[in-house]
């Protein structure tokens, strides 16, 4: 093996502005059941399934429907 190594001629990765960031994210058990019951049908790994999604949906724009509910004065 080489003691030093040349990289005078080595290139940038072209992909490295397309590599995936880490992210902690916490999510119910239905979910990550849902998406590795999908992952095993599919034989795409779950954690590929949930990106997919997100990033359809961030894509086309979608939104979440969701509406709050005032909470009642008084009630205990």
């Amino acid at each position: 093996m080489k003691r030093t190594l040349d990289f005078s001629k080595g290139q940038r990765n072209p992909y490295a502005a397309k590599l995936k960031r880490p992210v902690t994210i916490r999510l119910d058990e239905f979910t990550v059941d849902y998406f590795k019951a999908l992952a095993l049908d599919t034989e795409i790994p779950y954690q590929t399934l949930i990106n997919l999604y997100l990033r359809e949906c961030a894509g086309t724009g979608r939104r979440l429907a969701m509406q709050w509910k005032p909470a009642k004065r008084g009630a205990a």
